[in-house]
Formats: structure tokens, C-alpha cells, sequence
């Protein structure tokens, strides 16, 4: 199962860092820490899309919407960006043990077999194969890119 580094999220900012294996079917077991705030959010209604750092986007259904409609599909957004965002969105609902499948297609874009770190990011998720989230945050500290705050 997953392992919290102890932050939660706040209001509705959904931030913290989970550990998590998905099952052999491919469903993605959401940390309980963040089950109560999605039930409030969304009703257990999420929204998973691709994103091009190679990472899955998982919104509150809300939070989706909102991203959608105002940055996806404002005048001046590209056919491509507007094809990559909605053409792999898929809507999911938590099942009674607080799970979400996450479809083949998605997980194949993301390079997703098994092991995942789910991070809160504001007003959504991101789902990251371990081993690419690792690379990318490995080359970050050699590129000093992380800039100390």
C-alpha cells in the first residue's frame, strides 16, 4: 500500500507525496488521507489525462472542469493541446475500497507498470511511474534547476 510523508492537504489545495503500487488489474488505491476531501470535492468523480512531462493528471472532477474549460479550451489554445488534454481524458469514480482503474492507454502514455508516486499539486494530482519521477527529480538537483527557497 502507500506511505505518507505526513502532509495532507489544506482546504482544497491537495499536496503531499504516496508511495503506491497499482493492482494487477491496474487500479490505483487513493491514499485515505485524501478520500474525505475528495468525497467533498468531487463525490469520488476524477478525471485522469496525460500530461507531456510523461506524468497522468488526476483532478477532481470540479478541478478538471475548470482546467478544461479555461486554459485547455481558451481562444488561442492549440488544436494539439486541446487533442492531447481531452482526447485522453477519462473519467473514473472511487470504487467502495477507494480505487480508480487507471486505463492501459493512459498508463501506457505515463510508462506506468506498477510502481507510482501520487503527488498533490494544488487543485490536482499527478501520477508518476517511480523510477521516471526519480530520474527527473535526480536530474533537477544535478542541474541545480530546484532553486533554494
Amino acid at each position: 500500500m502507500g506511505r505518507g510523508d505526513g502532509s495532507d492537504e489544506v482546504g482544497s489545495v491537495i499536496q503531499g507525496r504516496t508511495e503506491l503500487s497499482l493492482d494487477a488489474k491496474g487500479r490505483l488505491s487513493v491514499p485515505a488521507r485524501y478520500r474525505d476531501t475528495l468525497a467533498r470535492l468531487c463525490e469520488g468523480r476524477l478525471t485522469i489525462t496525460a500530461h507531456p512531462h510523461g506524468c497522468l493528471l488526476v483532478f477532481p472532477r470540479p478541478a478538471w472542469e475548470a482546467f478544461r474549460d479555461g486554459q485547455v479550451l481558451a481562444a488561442g489554445t492549440s488544436s494539439d493541446t486541446r487533442r492531447f488534454y481531452i482526447g485522453n481524458a477519462m473519467d473514473v469514480e472511487l470504487d467502495g475500497a477507494g480505487r480508480v482503474l487507471v486505463a492501459p492507454e493512459l498508463r501506457a502514455l505515463a510508462g506506468i507498470e506498477k510502481e507510482t508516486i501520487l503527488l498533490g499539486t494544488g487543485p490536482r494530482f499527478e501520477l508518476w511511474d517511480a523510477a521516471t519521477l526519480k530520474a527527473r527529480e535526480d536530474a533537477a538537483r544535478r542541474n541545480a534547476l530546484i532553486e533554494d527557497m
